[in-house]
């Protein structure tokens, strides 16, 4: 087992009655482990993480004596939440509106790039940068655009005709925001994400990641 410091704010702070407790993991426990712990206090809060002061997801893997901060939405409003995913599953739209879905949204835009014209396409990601590449691009989403949750997913591995192998969606407090948001996710995802894909047998030319 290992010692994992959380650090509280604002109302999570005040709920907990202090600013920080000490958590007891099993060794190799990730962020997520630390969250489902925490989730009675948490519960209803949308929190950012950070493992010792550097944004993180919840696939991040923790040792023993480092700081997990949970950051609750802060009053200006900009800063959101972000959930990114790289994954064999096939995608559900409606479970990404869910988890975008927030008090202060008066618009909520998705969108999904699915298969065509082929039986097929076959995609392959080096998952961990991936999946940090896209926390990356939805966090400046969010930050840009003052949306409050933004989510995007890719599927890797064979999807077939008509199936979805990208999704995102974001809310926001008006409709234009939440258009560019969503917009310059999808974009910058294809463009900056190590994810390929072949099409009837042949990797697809595509752009230098950057």
């Amino acid at each position: 087992m290992m010692q994992v410091r959380i650090r509280l704010f604002a109302g999570l702070r005040e709920r907990a009655g202090t600013d920080e407790v000490q958590l007891e993991l099993p060794e190799g426990a990730l962020v997520r482990d630390a969250l489902a712990q925490m989730q009675p206090l948490t519960g209803g809060v949308p929190v950012v993480m950070a493992v010792n002061r550097e944004f993180a997801d919840v696939g991040v893997q923790l040792s023993s004596g480092d700081e997990l901060a949970l950051i609750p939405p802060v009053s200006g409003g900009s800063l959101g939440v972000a959930h990114v995913r790289v994954t064999t599953e096939p995608l559900a739209l409606d479970s990404l509106v869910e988890r975008v879905r927030d008090p202060r949204a008066g618009a909520v835009v998705t969108f999904s790039g699915v298969t065509r014209e082929v039986p097929a396409l076959d995609y392959e990601a080096y998952v961990e940068m991936a999946e940090s590449k896209l926390e990356e691009i939805v966090l400046a989403a969010i930050e840009r655009y003052g949306l409050c949750v933004a989510a995007a997913e890719h599927r890797v591995g064979v999807v077939a005709l008509s199936e979805a192998s990208v999704a995102v969606a974001v809310s926001a407090p008006h409709r234009a925001e939440a258009f560019a948001g969503a917009r310059e996710i999808i974009d910058r995802l294809k463009a900056e994400a190590p994810i390929w894909k072949k099409e009837e047998g042949a990797w697809v030319h595509g752009v230098t990641p950057r």
